[in-house]
């Protein structure tokens, strides 16, 4: 099954759902949130009683709550805040979503596929449980196969974990469909018929009429027979001439090859950058991955650089297939500056979804690294 949105690097993404949070919470609810986008749940964990005690109709840092639950492991304590989530607001769909990813986890399979359910009813335009009840049913298919064919169950136990657990709380919505326009058909251009080349006119026939004989000498001296010259046939005069018909026109030379556009290039550059950062990642390359940084790299929360550098490490190292993909890439250029927004689609053996990511890049010769990264932008 595939892993839907919304976890990445092994940070949740969280967003507030427009106007839940009340004023007096939401620094609460961001700092919850910046902990768990960090990839410190247990932190974001402790602040959640003091939040939901000041705000007890808020579902956000109740929902926040049991994300950090799940992120910890603490699975049972979890469900609990999901359960009571549905209960207490039962149009949400996102929390009968979590519930069910973690019931599936648990392989309560009919209880993952019944809570689904109960999401599409409150939300029927609600894509990731659509998803997610989706890969449930192939889920169930490969299982029941299994069984009639006495296969290893071990061999598909992971695929339960492998739903989308969300962590942000925001409206769904549907696109409408939309019928592209069938383009119109290319006018037909009527070929144009050849040109009549006006016919040559004959010569006029020119008739040759003879001379008059001359008349006979006068005597004494005897006639004599007489000469008759042959006349000369006049010239015949030139035909008329035909005119000319048209050069055909030469052949258009082709255009001229673009000159490479600069800019293009550079996005290139930084985009190349980018994969290259995400492959990394992917393969579990922790030296190739921190070289992508810049020396002035500026570390979140203001962390000493090597810290940072032994957590990133332990977090791409540890045991188990990564995957990271960069999608619907934005860049903006400033000098020898860079700015790539982008869609982060994370997976893991324990840790699959997707987010929002900004990477801010300077340029060092013809190498870019990343100066800032930041999550949720």
């Amino acid at each position: 099954m595939r892993i839907r949105p919304s976890l990445a690097s092994g940070a949740l993404s969280v967003a507030l759902l427009v106007g839940m949070a009340p004023v007096q919470a939401a620094d609460g609810v961001k700092e919850m949130q910046s902990l768990i986008r960090a990839g410190k749940p247990a932190e974001a964990l402790s602040r959640a009683d003091k939040l939901i005690a000041a705000s007890p109709r808020d579902p956000q840092p109740r929902f926040l709550k049991g994300v950090a639950l799940a992120e910890l492991g603490k699975r049972e304590e979890a469900i609990a805040v999901f359960q009571q989530l549905t209960q207490d607001f039962p149009a949400l769909p996102e929390p009968y979503n979590n519930l069910a990813v973690l019931y599936a986890q648990q392989k309560e399979y009919d209880k993952a596929r019944t809570t689904l359910e109960r999401a599409l009813r409150t939300h029927p335009s609600y894509a990731t449980a659509h998803q997610n009840l989706g890969d449930l049913y192939a889920q169930l298919a490969t299982q029941a196969y299994g069984k009639a064919l006495q296969m290893d169950s071990t061999k598909s136990a992971d695929q339960s974990t492998r739903l989308a657990l969300l962590a942000e709380m925001t409206p769904a919505a549907s696109a409408p469909l939309q019928q592209l326009a069938a383009a119109p058909p290319a006018p037909v251009v009527a070929e144009k018929p050849p040109e009549k080349v006006a016919a040559e006119k004959p010569a006029p026939e020119v008739k040759v009429e003879p001379k008059p004989a001359p008349a006979p000498s006068v005597p004494p001296a005897p006639p004599k027979t007489p000469t008759v010259e042959t006349p000369r046939p006049a010239a015949p005069q030139p035909s008329q001439p035909a005119p000319e018909r048209p050069a055909p026109p030469k052949p258009a030379e082709p255009p001229a090859t673009p000159a490479a556009n600069p800019t293009k290039q550079q996005e290139a550059a930084v985009l190349k950058a980018a994969e290259a950062w995400a492959k990394a990642w992917s393969t579990q390359d922790v030296k190739g991955y921190l070289s992508h940084y810049d020396r002035d790299f500026q570390v979140p929360n203001n962390r000493p650089r090597q810290e940072w550098e032994r957590e990133r490490e332990q977090r791409i190292a540890r045991p188990g297939a990564i995957s990271v993909e960069i999608e619907n890439a934005r860049i903006s250029l400033n000098g020898d500056r860079a700015t790539l927004r982008f869609r982060q689609h994370y997976r893991s053996s324990g840790f699959n979804g997707s987010t929002n990511k900004t990477l801010e890049f300077v340029r060092r010769g013809e190498q870019w690294r990343i100066l800032r990264e930041s999550v949720g932008n």
